[in-house]
């Protein structure tokens, strides 16, 4: 039969469609089940098959560009389960950075046509080292990214060197932006009560929903010590401030943004703090931000003193929960407040900016637009190919290309052609001059572009009007006297008239109700790659995923913010399915570590419209978020790396991975008994030395391994490795191969460990240190390994224990490297190493009386008995 092509990788084995005839019944009957199960056909839903070599998960996959991409994208994938019966989907067709494939040749049969030109690609990449770091090999972006560091491109399946073409390559990250007002913008959250050494929370807020454009003046009403005022001029943007205490000779002035932060907290008397907000609200022209402290459950802090208490420092503080400082907002202004994040609320003045920040607040952000596949090149020919027809339309296109882009980019965003009024002045008239008038230019416009990325759009709008309106009715904030210009367009656009879609938006509130639409919701974004799916319970996923969320979803976070704020302060969001809650949760720099530790939890129960708020700190340690990378998704940055590292974790087997896992100084502790420790995003071997009796293993320790065998004991020698890494060698020999036979079989006698070189020339008889790996990772005088194998072996027996029995359940259920067998009832010689060869030698006596090497195949050792297996 021929060899059946494959790819392994982490014990997982890929192979292509075209290899399934070359499987063994048994396997075979397995695809076949898991198609099944799943409901789709081979050629026609996937062309990929992996095979999980621990268990019973097939994966089917679909990679549709397989033949001509040379790194082709996965498209989508079924994971079934065949014991629990279970399916799992996921779809890669929107991402801008799905999983990639390697290695392509390795799918295909020796004679298959494009097997060499595969391999050749393969070849090359290996020459620059593309695939020295497996960590960012596996997605495309940060492929493409690595290739362009190496100074190569990709031409077709080719890699050629980069000459002197500095444009950016549109598939790598863009650079961010030195500016800090862009949209999405977010400063360092490294605050303190009276120096800040960053933007406050009310100033960032406005900064994230595009307010500090430059468009605005902005005057602080108690700016303290004017750290905020001071990083807004530094910006270029129009600011001002004013406090009684730091900067009481500075005017006051009205202005179109007035910024109250956390000032009528600190003021003990009733009357003095609703002065101190009227008069803040008479300054704001358009907008009053007002931001105070929130009760903490976890931590009530201070003196009881009025309606506050007075802290350690003397000072006076009001802790607010969010819908009492709501409710003394609508009441003391008349106006209705709208909480966008933890203690930070926005009063309107101006209803029409009020109108259009609650739509742009609800609004999906989509990605943007990925780049369209080139159009292949066409080779020369010798003959004259016929001159083609002359294409007016491409070139009036071309010719207008930069305005025509303009109304695309603003069509797409309003999901409707836009009206006249619009469009801006010079946008118009280039439009007119070009095609005379707007209504031709979108005649022209839908003739040449794809008509589905129109139906996308205006689906996306309406989805976005109709949380808004939803939410709007929710709130039961008090009905507008007239719409915004742009809305009112939208609302006869999309739904004919108001009450129709207001109608319609009720509809869709009544619907965060039922459990079973917001777990259909929940697994729709699951399959997307939005969030952790707890089947039944709930979908967590990172804050910046929402807004890309089904309607019903984002209605059911947005109703939560209502009650408390915008989510996108948190770090991660949890939608309970069936209890009708939501959580957010913040995170030590979420971005930066592998195990964030939990700054604060929020809980948002919308059934009785209130909330809980929670603290950690030191009464309540911050624990570790386990496994974040299943939060996230291969658009995030580091997200292979987190990927890698929680794989690692997981791998160690250091606790439960479905239970909260234990708590962060514990952790610590169990990975350094294991030698290891997180640097950045990596699980490293510690470059210490352990203590003799630190333990090696479960059973076991470090000088049990070192000190045995009858010449250690009969010299006294120390016997001590000098390089860290041979007691890492150890210890994996150790975890690996030694704790499941002691977990098995019972305690083994250690006849023969770790051996130095000063006890390698003290034992008699005939030894290998250039090959046997007792020296471990040792080193000569000279800085050279002693044993370029690598890895540690041991020698010892099992009493009462047959040792061909025990060399056989070696065989079978450890990843041991070489296996030295010398009889039934002589000690076992066995290695752990990076090679794992699985090499099994049968130390037979010859001819001469001379114990001869003899390499026997897994399957013949295991299918062989003690009483024939040295004479076989």
């Amino acid at each position: 039969m021929p060899k059946l092509p494959t790819k392994t990788v982490a014990g997982r084995t890929y192979l292509h469609i075209d290899a399934l005839p070359l499987l063994d019944a048994a396997t075979a009957a397995r695809v076949q089940q898991a198609e099944r199960l799943a409901g789709i056909e081979r050629r026609t839903h996937f062309n990929l098959v992996r095979l999980d070599d621990a268990g019973a998960a097939i994966a089917l996959l679909n990679y549709p560009d397989f033949a001509d991409d040379p790194f082709p994208a996965l498209r989508e994938s079924w994971l079934v389960d065949l014991e629990a019966g279970t399916l799992s989907y996921r779809t890669y067709a929107d991402s801008l950075n799905p999983p990639i494939l390697h290695r392509k040749e390795l799918f295909l049969a020796p004679e298959h046509p494009r097997r060499a030109e595969y391999s050749a690609l393969t070849s090359a990449c290996e020459a620059v080292g593309l695939f020295d770091d497996p960590r960012r090999i596996g997605y495309r972006r940060q492929w493409l990214a690595l290739i362009r560091e190496r100074g190569y491109q990709l031409d077709g399946h080719a890699l050629l060197p980069l000459g002197n073409d500095d444009a950016p390559d549109p598939d790598t990250p863009s650079a961010v932006t030195d500016a800090p007002f862009q949209p999405g913008w977010q400063a360092a959250r490294h605050l303190t009560a009276l120096t800040r050494y960053g933007f406050s929370a009310p100033i960032q807020s406005l900064a994230r929903h595009g307010f500090l454009d430059g468009r605005y003046r902005l005057f602080d009403y108690g700016c303290g010590r004017g750290d905020d005022v001071r990083g807004l001029l530094e910006n270029g943007l129009d600011a001002a401030g004013w406090d009684p205490y730091h900067a009481p000779d500075r005017p006051i002035q009205s202005a179109d943004i007035v910024n109250l932060g956390f000032v009528i907290n600190v003021i003990e008397d009733f009357d003095e703090r609703l002065e101190a907000l009227t008069r803040a609200w008479s300054l704001a022209e358009r907008l009053l931000v007002v931001s105070v402290m929130l009760a903490n459950q976890n931590d009530p802090r201070g003196t009881r003193f009025r309606d506050g208490v007075l802290t350690q420092r003397g000072t006076f503080q009001k802790y607010f929960t969010p819908s009492e400082i709501k409710a003394f907002l609508n009441q003391a202004l008349d106006a209705e407040a709208i909480p966008v994040a933890p203690g930070v609320l926005y009063v309107f003045r101006d209803q029409d900016a009020e109108q259009r920040f609650l739509l742009d607040r609800y609004r999906r952000r989509r990605a943007p637009l990925r780049s369209p596949t080139p159009r292949p090149r066409v080779s020369s020919a010798s003959t004259r190919e016929p001159r083609p027809a002359r294409d007016r339309a491409a070139e009036r296109e071309a010719q207008w290309r930069e305005p025509l882009e303009q109304l695309w980019a603003l069509w797409l965003s309003l999901g409707r052609p836009p009206e006249a009024a619009e469009l801006a002045a010079e946008l118009r008239l280039a439009l007119t001059e070009g095609f005379g008038s707007l209504a031709k230019a979108q005649r022209f416009l839908r003739s040449r572009r794809d008509p589905a990325e129109l139906e996308q759009a205006a689906q996306a709008r309406r989805d976005d009007l109709l949380v808004y309106l939803a939410l709007q009715q929710f709130e039961r904030r008090r009905p507008y006297r007239h719409l915004e210009p742009g809305l009112q367009q939208d609302i006869k656009h999309f739904f004919g008239d108001y009450a129709t879609a207001c109608a319609e938006a009720a509809a869709g509130l009544f619907r965060i109700a039922d459990s079973g639409a917001i777990e259909a919701a929940c697994r729709t974004a699951a399959e997307q790659g939005l969030g952790w799916l707890d089947a039944g319970r709930s979908l967590q996923l990172h804050a910046s995923l929402v807004e890309r969320l089904p309607p019903l979803l984002r209605l059911y976070v947005g109703a939560a913010a209502v009650l408390y704020g915008d989510c996108q302060h948190a770090d991660l969001v949890k939608i309970h399915i069936a209890s009708g809650k939501v959580s957010l949760m913040r995170y030590d720099d979420f971005d930066g570590q592998a195990l964030p530790r939990l700054l604060e939890r929020v809980k948002i129960r919308l059934r009785d419209l209130d909330s809980d708020y929670f603290a950690y700190g030191a009464d309540y340690e911050p624990p570790f978020l386990y496994n974040k990378s299943r939060y996230l998704n291969e658009e995030f940055a580091h997200y292979p790396e987190q990927l890698a590292f929680d794989q690692a974790l997981a791998d160690l087997r250091l606790f439960d991975q479905n239970s909260y896992g234990p708590p962060p100084a514990r952790l610590l502790e169990l990975l350094a008994e294991r030698r290891w420790m997180i640097d950045g995003f990596e699980l490293v071997r510690p470059r210490t030395l352990p203590a003799l009796d630190a333990p090696c293993g479960r059973f076991l320790t470090f000088r049990q391994l070192i000190e045995c065998g009858e010449t250690q004991a009969r010299t006294g020698l120390a016997n001590l490795p000098r390089q860290p890494e041979s007691y890492d060698a150890l210890l994996e020999l150790a975890e690996r191969v030694l704790d499941p036979v002691i977990e098995y079989f019972g305690a083994i006698r250690l006849s023969y460990g770790f051996c130095s070189p000063e006890l390698a020339r003290q034992i008699p008889g005939r030894i290998d240190p250039k090959r046997d790996q007792h020296a471990a990772h040792e080193r000569n005088r000279l800085g050279h390994l002693l044993c370029e194998r690598l890895g540690a072996a041991v020698d010892f027996s099992v009493e009462d224990e047959s040792m061909f029995e025990v060399a056989q359940w070696i065989v079978a259920n450890t990843p041991f490297d070489r296996l030295y067998f010398y009889g039934d009832d002589q000690p076992l010689h066995v290695s752990y190493g990076p090679n794992q060869a699985r090499q099994i030698v049968l130390m037979r006596i010859g001819a001469s009386g001379r114990l001869v090497p003899r390499v026997m195949a897994e399957a013949v050792f295991l299918a062989a008995s003690a009483d024939n297996v040295l004479t076989v």
